[in-house]
């Protein structure tokens, strides 16, 4: 199936990441990490806006009333006050590696915010992903992760997707949406034969998850249970970095893409490179969690 993509801003993001579609306000919330800003892209009256941090920042997600958001930034998980552009710590459980930051983030269907780390000098299994609770507190899920990345729950809540980009894995892990316990992990998509790393992700209605090729230029479709590709969406800029359902009827699969690392013959020939995309879909898929603290 070929789909139609469409162009929504040509941002010049240098790491565009982590699309969430905010459905009580209609705002799709995205970041651009090496610049420091946190995007929000109003489509119905086709306006953006940006907030400039003092860090970088690798993911929002925004509480459902007022203008507070929580945010993954590179030393540790803060409150970000959205009008004002303040922010409050809450906790760095990686202030002893340095050379560490946060990276992908998503919120659960409790509330709880799950985000994960890399290390910036590319050491192996140095990084983990973390689970900020409604109340504070701040607990490690998994350990000796390389980059932690993508996340998504299966539509039953009954398991947690991640992506670990440099093994080119998607672990899956059994997962109680009351307590928030995950084990059992097992890899159930390998992405060795893929062009790329797989990077973001997000899920659809039918279950299936869609996957970012970073260094790939497309967004993939995948069965988790079968572990076979399904289809992919060919992207203009090599390096897609996320994706995630929004727009009317949660109907548009909105797209992030970054130029960082590019030479110049690259960026010639990919010049929306670190663009925002969207492509109208046949499936579904769903708003992002808010968070809940």
């Amino acid at each position: 199936m070929v789909r139609k993509l469409e162009l929504v801003f040509d941002a010049n993001a240098e790491l565009g990441e982590g699309p969430f579609w905010d459905d009580k306000k209609e705002l799709l919330y995205w970041v651009d990490i090496d610049k420091r800003k946190v995007c929000i892209h109003n489509p119905s009256k086709n306006e953006n806006k940006e907030v400039v941090l003092s860090q970088k920042v690798s993911a929002i997600i925004p509480a459902p009333d007022g203008n507070k958001a929580v945010v993954a930034l590179e030393n540790g998980i803060h409150y970000l006050d959205l009008d004002s552009g303040e922010l409050q710590a809450i906790f760095d459980p990686e202030e002893h590696l340095p050379s560490n930051r946060f990276n992908d983030g998503k919120c659960d269907a409790q509330g709880r915010f799950w985000a994960g780390t890399m290390s910036t000098e590319d050491e192996k299994e140095k990084a983990a992903l973390y689970c900020l609770e409604k109340d504070g507190t701040i607990t490690k899920k998994v350990d000796k992760l390389s980059t932690s990345n993508g996340l998504a729950w299966s539509l039953d809540n009954k398991y947690l997707y991640l992506i670990d980009t440099p093994v080119q894995k998607v672990y899956q892990f059994d997962y109680d949406l009351d307590s928030g316990d995950i084990e059992n992990k097992q890899a159930i998509i390998d992405f060795s034969d893929e062009d790329g790393f797989p990077d973001g992700m997000t899920i659809d209605e039918e279950g299936m998850l869609w996957i970012a090729h970073w260094g790939g230029g497309q967004v993939s479709r995948w069965n988790p249970n079968s572990g076979k590709k399904l289809e992919a969406i060919n992207v203009p800029a090599p390096n897609v970095t996320s994706c995630a359902f929004g727009g009317e009827n949660t109907q548009e699969l909105y797209i992030t893409t970054a130029r960082t690392g590019m030479s110049t013959e690259e960026l010639e020939k990919f010049p929306l490179s670190g663009a925002l995309y969207k492509c109208k879909m046949d499936v579904k898929g769903f708003p992002g969690n808010y968070f809940g603290g």
